[in-house]
């Protein structure tokens, strides 16, 4: 038995976008990006972070407050738009919503020395704890909408940023 067009989810093509939501959900379109919309969404904010610290060359705490600054507005937003663009697109986690993967990016970033070789580390770091999403990750992405969206990513953040200060420990 096929749907019919009034009870099929609508797609991301054709359903109803509420932009500020899709846009910050997205991260300005970089879950649109295919393969791996996730690494898409890690990539850009690696990037951003990397154009901050090369750009206007901040002190470590200029750099560690920009990025927690960061986090609390893609966390903030992240939520209600993750939310929205879920409901909207009839999905429960899309892969494009990639403002929790920006939000545990960060989260890996905090406190990383401003070169690409920390930027790195931190990305593979986070990807493969998102990806794993080891205790108690998994079960975060059972809170309801917007919420389990985002904080399965900021546990897996938390991991990465962890490992990356033991290394970067154990480097120095």
């Amino acid at each position: 038995m096929t749907n019919s067009p009034a009870t099929a989810p609508p797609s991301t093509e054709t359903a109803r976008k509420t932009p500020w939501a899709w846009t910050i959900a997205t991260f300005f379109g970089a879950g649109l990006g295919r393969p791996g919309p996730g690494t898409w969404g890690s990539v850009a904010a690696v990037l951003l972070w990397c154009a901050i610290a090369w750009l206007f060359h901040p002190t470590p705490n200029g750099l560690l407050l920009v990025v927690f600054i960061g986090i609390i507005l893609s966390i903030t937003s992240g939520v209600p738009a993750a939310a929205i663009a879920a409901r909207e697109s009839g999905r429960h986690d899309p892969q494009f919503v990639v403002i929790d993967e920006v939000a545990g990016q960060w989260i890996a970033l905090l406190g990383s020395p401003a070169d690409l070789r920390h930027g790195l580390i931190a990305l593979v770091l986070f990807r493969l704890f998102d990806i794993i999403k080891p205790f108690p990750a998994r079960q975060l992405e059972k809170l309801p909408e917007g919420w389990g969206i985002v904080f399965d990513d900021v546990a897996a953040g938390l991991y990465a940023l962890g490992v990356a200060s033991v290394l970067r420990l154990w480097i120095h």
